[in-house]
């Protein structure tokens, strides 16, 4: 394939994608690969997103006025990523709030980097997948623009957002996203929570399908199979919210009452939206303190 082609076939790229063509045109050395690398940049072919992940530019237009799929840059930061979490509802058409965050799932090290006024961060997959070798359950691979995407099932969504609620937006906006979602194959929700050996997430997700049982139809089998995992003693649903909690007694956890009633207001009061969050930054350690004491 030459050049021209990879480029037009693909409108965010790797570096060791661009390795492996120019390899096989017995192009082997690496300076030689860099100079060819450089002659596109310079030529204004590509633009570099950040080191060792670049964007094609089409015939007659400029870098600067191109923007990229955001969803292919957050899908091309590393060989095996994952679009996950909040990025993988907005994805699937499902998120409640546009975010200028992506996130994926990826077993490389990666800082997080920031390109066009947007922020893409790497997330571990969780040990207990990887040990298990069953990190890519329920992934699903979506042609987008030509290019295969990786990204979470709406099942695994459920219960990573339940798991991990920063990186889902915190609780208001994952409540919100998922009232827009009509149907979950709960059997693949239930074999995932187990999957990811956490007493508490188990539990969370019980509380939420038994909270949602009527609009999404849940069977009482899938409750009671979730009972199974739960811990014997009370866990917090938020640790970092731990005032005004309400015990869900057939979970064992401990749900912020502003979950219950779903009064966002007062949850925000308690710092679980990214807005208060964002106005925490810079703020003293003190003065954290002394709001969540």
């Amino acid at each position: 394939m030459k050049v021209d082609d990879f480029l037009t076939l693909n409108p965010v790229f790797r570096f060791d994608e661009f390795y492996e063509l120019l390899s096989s045109s017995n192009s082997t050395s690496q300076r030689t690969q860099e100079a060819h690398l450089r002659n596109y940049l310079r030529r204004g072919r590509i633009r570099r997103i950040k080191r060792g992940l670049y964007m094609t530019v089409p015939p007659g237009q400029t870098p600067d006025s191109v923007k990229p799929d955001l969803f292919l840059v957050a899908a091309k930061m590393t060989p095996d990523a994952v679009l996950a979490y909040h990025t993988a509802l907005e994805f699937h058409g499902r998120s409640y709030s546009i975010f200028t965050e992506f996130y994926s799932l990826t077993n490389h090290s990666m800082r997080k980097f920031k390109f066009d006024g947007m922020s893409f961060r790497g997330v571990p997959f969780s040990r207990e997948l990887v040990e298990k070798k069953v990190e890519l359950f329920d992934v699903k691979h979506v042609n987008r623009s030509g290019v295969d995407v990786s990204v979470t099932s709406m099942e695994r969504t459920l219960v990573d957002v339940l798991d991990r609620p920063v990186f889902g937006g915190g609780w208001e906006e994952i409540w919100r996203s998922l009232e827009s979602i009509e149907y979950f194959n709960l059997d693949k929700v239930v074999e995932y929570a187990f999957l990811l050996a956490n007493s508490t997430t188990i539990a969370k997700v019980g509380f939420y399908l038994e909270s949602n049982a009527e609009r999404l139809m849940v069977n009482e089998k899938y409750l009671d199979a979730l009972g199974k995992g739960i811990s014997r003693k009370p866990h917090y649903m938020d640790r970092n919210n731990r005032k005004g909690g309400q015990l869900m007694e057939r979970w064992n956890l401990i749900v912020p009452k502003a979950i219950v009633d779903q009064s966002w207001e007062e949850l925000r009061m308690y710092g679980n939206s990214r807005e208060l969050i964002r106005k925490m930054k810079g703020r003293s350690n003190a003065w954290f303190t002394n709001l969540n004491s």
